[in-house]
């Protein structure tokens, strides 16, 4: 059986496909899933990424996008009544939930729900007390509370080990030594888990090693 580890932030509807989809796209094969939150923010940040909602026209087709692609996939996505928006609040209260960093399905169901059904706010205050209640009997035995050091050192360590391992934003897929990215990176891990020979061809190490044709900038 196959470990994946599955980075998401709450904040991203890719997150959100990936995680409805994800079951119908390797549904037959062993695997077990570990769900990770990270700061989404902090990873776009380290390579100077603003994200897609930093670039006008490409917020634009973004948010059509996915709304189109819940659609088509047949999964209920309605974009928040502001988008983006501080992610933290929910992060924190998804990890008041763990006690190593890692949540499970029903926790983070419940958020991704919380943000992308219904075309609400997602950070206003009644809605967050009822999300806590939602969430209360996974709440740690000791009674994590979600603005408290808890979750905010599990946040920190679950952020700076993704960046270590490579990952740039989410959703993200880590699998042996292997990372997939995004919703259309999941017909590729679904090869990979399945043994597909192209991955000890050589080009997954091959392809990233194409020189690049741009000249540095000049200091």
């Amino acid at each position: 059986m196959k470990r994946i580890t599955f980075y998401l932030d709450f904040i991203s509807p890719y997150a959100w496909l990936a995680f409805e989809r994800l079951p119908e796209a390797l549904e037959g094969l062993s695997y077990s899933v570990t769900y990770q939150p990270v700061l989404l923010g902090a990873l776009l940040q380290q390579h100077g990424n603003p994200g897609p909602a930093g670039i006008a026209p490409k917020r634009d087709w973004t948010y059509r996008h996915v709304t189109w692609l819940g659609h088509a996939q047949g999964t209920p996505l309605q974009m928040p009544a502001r988008h983006p928006f501080n992610p933290l609040p929910l992060l924190r209260q998804a990890l008041a939930c763990s006690d190593d960093g890692h949540i499970n399905r029903f926790v983070a169901g419940t958020v991704l729900r919380h943000v992308w059904q219904g075309g609400h706010d997602a950070l206003d205050p009644e809605r967050l007390n009822a999300l806590a209640a939602e969430l209360s009997e996974q709440v740690r035995s000791a009674g994590q509370d979600p603005t408290g050091e808890a979750p905010k050192a599990l946040l920190r360590a679950n952020t700076q080990a993704a960046q270590a391992a490579g990952v740039f934003g989410v959703p993200a897929f880590a699998v042996d030594d292997k990372l997939f990215w995004g919703l259309d990176g999941l017909p590729m891990l679904r090869a990979y888990l399945e043994g597909d020979a192209w991955f000890a061809s050589g080009d997954w190490d091959s392809a990233p090693r194409v020189p690049s044709g741009l000249a540095p900038k000049a200091g």
